[in-house]
């Protein structure tokens, strides 16, 4: 096979798997706590017909080598941790971490997953959860004569209920962080699993250390921005143009050699 297609073909699957990539962040721009996602690339083995520095003769060296790449592959996609837009939702349950941090949310096998989309509801139990239903960790229980809700910027939950003058502390709303959080696992539903990558959670305060502060009423948007976006995608579909050009022309590099044959 011509090198040349098989390095085309590289670069083909390598704007591919971009495009998909893009497509997906467009797809979720209005999802809440949404994290846009980017493609890592790589360029694969070099075939070294001559080394650089090799030596020539008795008395020289080669300046510069003759080494052939052989394509690229994809090394990996990350995970952009960046801050979204704050979006006044004037809803007492709706909460935005600004800054650093995720909440924590026990799932139907018990396990921990960790979102930053804070779109909390009150479930028939009176248990404050996510809007897939999914209990915040720890739980906060709201009472069922309660009349206004406060959360505050260190995540302390108090609520007025029926016939008390004074507030009444329900709980407290803790963050948790990790060391490398582009390491976390995706697992849809705005979730995210910790990995060996990721490093163990770390949980805190809002607003104290490197932890983000809370935001009753609001709610954080995705990070994509649009525009960015549609230049990475007409980028993708002119590399992928080329790419395919290079295909169709070692194509006919082929048939001239054959036909002269």
């Amino acid at each position: 096979m011509n090198p040349a297609l098989w390095i085309s073909k590289t670069g083909l699957a390598a704007q591919d798997a971009k495009m998909s990539a893009i497509s997906n962040n467009l797809a979720n721009v209005n999802t809440t706590g949404f994290k846009r996602d980017r493609v890592m690339f790589a360029d694969l083995f070099y075939q070294n017909q001559r080394t650089p520095g090799g030596q020539l003769d008795q008395n020289n060296t080669s300046p510069t080598g003759i080494q052939f790449g052989t394509g690229v592959k994809i090394l990996g996609t990350q995970k952009e941790f960046s801050t979204g837009n704050i979006q006044n939702t004037g809803q007492k349950l709706d909460v935005a971490i600004t800054g650093q941090g995720f909440f924590q949310v026990e799932t139907s096998d018990g396990d921990i997953a960790y979102t930053r989309a804070g779109n909390f509801q009150k479930n028939p139990d009176g248990m404050l959860t996510n809007a897939q239903g999914l209990p915040l960790v720890p739980q906060i229980e709201l009472p069922d004569n309660v009349k206004d809700i406060q959360i505050g910027k260190d995540g302390t939950v108090t609520a007025t209920v029926a016939g008390e003058t004074d507030p009444v502390e329900l709980g407290q709303i803790t963050l948790v962080n990790f060391v490398n959080p582009a390491g976390l696992e995706a697992i849809g539903g705005n979730l995210y699993r910790e990995t060996a990558a990721s490093g163990e959670a770390v949980e805190g305060v809002a607003g104290e250390e490197a932890f983000g502060q809370l935001e009753q009423g609001s709610l954080e948007g995705s990070n994509v921005q649009v525009v960015e976006e549609m230049v990475d995608m007409i980028t993708v579909q002119r590399a992928y143009e080329m790419n395919a050009k290079m295909v169709s022309a070692a194509d006919d590099m082929l048939k001239f050699v054959t036909q002269s044959m």
